[in-house]
């Protein structure tokens, strides 16, 4: 694996090979000095070019725990704000001794256009390119989902689980990549929202779709996914007033006790509490949110030795 800069890249084979491999690494952090020397000497940087906690720190911590060094850039009092481009950028970092760069940028196919541009040998990992993918969640998810129901998850895909993906589909770079590699693994997702916040082309993702959450809620799902309204690229003209969409789309704890007794809850992140989740419910024995963000670390660091391992 070159570059990882869509979930599209994976096939199922590929990507269960992927979450095995975050197993074996899962359990490093249960020793006494959770570290192994995989990567030492490689140097990993964060380009990151949007504001970040989880996935940036995620990135760091991975590395890390492979021994490699880390150096982290943010867009806020770099040259960036000179007029820099991302290929200026990246090339600057790649003769700083960059042996792998992460990418998160507002602009989409910005990861996929650094790493076919030429302008760097360095390989690339797509942390999030503006509404359209964030791979290494979605490998998350899939290894939370696949810790939670299979007592052996070794080898297995997620076949028979059916997932709920609710909120704003259209501008979330986790609802599409967790419709793409669910679905090739085996799973049935659904995904939910006020009209204005489904994407035009839905029809076209290998997901059913709905506006009505509590009739998707009745179909009793496995798990049940709540994205958080993302403002910052909305436009005035497409909000759904806050009122309605608390009323008809937060998982309240009166929805959650609808649910089947084994259905989990999982978050992505940041969380609006009180908006798209209750508190009572993200604080809940269903929530799997902190699970999320452990295996995040694991499957970081399955996806950073497997692009080094493949350099050719």
């Amino acid at each position: 694996m070159k570059h990882l800069l869509s979930t599209k890249d994976l096939g199922s084979k590929q990507a269960v090979s992927l979450l095995d491999t975050a197993l074996e690494f899962a359990e490093v952090a249960a020793r006494s000095v959770p570290k192994l020397p995989t990567l030492r000497g490689v140097t990993m940087v964060n380009l990151f070019m949007e504001d970040s906690t989880r996935t940036r720190l995620s990135f760091e911590a991975a590395a890390k725990r492979l021994s490699a060094d880390v150096m982290t850039f943010q867009a806020t009092g770099s040259s960036v704000s000179k007029g820099e481009s991302l290929h200026d950028t990246a090339q600057t970092l790649e003769a700083m001794g960059a042996d792998i760069i992460v990418v998160r940028h507002s602009a989409v196919g910005a990861a996929e256009e650094l790493a076919h541009s030429g302008a760097v040998a360095t390989p690339i990992i797509n942390a999030g390119d503006g509404t359209n993918e964030h791979p290494t969640q979605a490998l998350l998810d899939a290894a939370t989902l696949r810790s939670v129901f299979w007592e052996e998850p070794r080898g297995r895909d997620l076949a028979g689980l059916k997932v709920l993906v609710v909120g704003d589909i259209a501008h979330s770079r986790v609802a599409r990549s967790n419709a793409v590699l669910l679905t090739a693994l085996g799973a049935e997702v659904t995904v939910a929202g006020p009209e204005e916040f489904l994407p035009e082309d839905v029809s076209s993702w290998p997901v059913a779709s709905t506006t009505d959450f509590d009739a998707a809620i009745h179909a009793e799902p496995d798990a049940v996914m709540m994205l958080r309204v993302q403002h910052e690229r909305r436009t005035a003209g497409d909000q759904v007033s806050l009122d309605e969409y608390v009323n008809d789309f937060c998982l309240t704890e009166e929805r959650a006790n609808r649910l089947p007794a084994d259905t989990i809850v999982m978050h992505p992140g940041p969380m609006n509490r009180g908006v798209e989740i209750a508190s009572a419910v993200a604080d809940s024995d269903r929530s799997v949110v902190l699970e999320q963000v452990r295996n995040g670390v694991s499957v970081r660091m399955a996806v950073l030795f497997e692009v080094w391992g493949d350099r050719s």
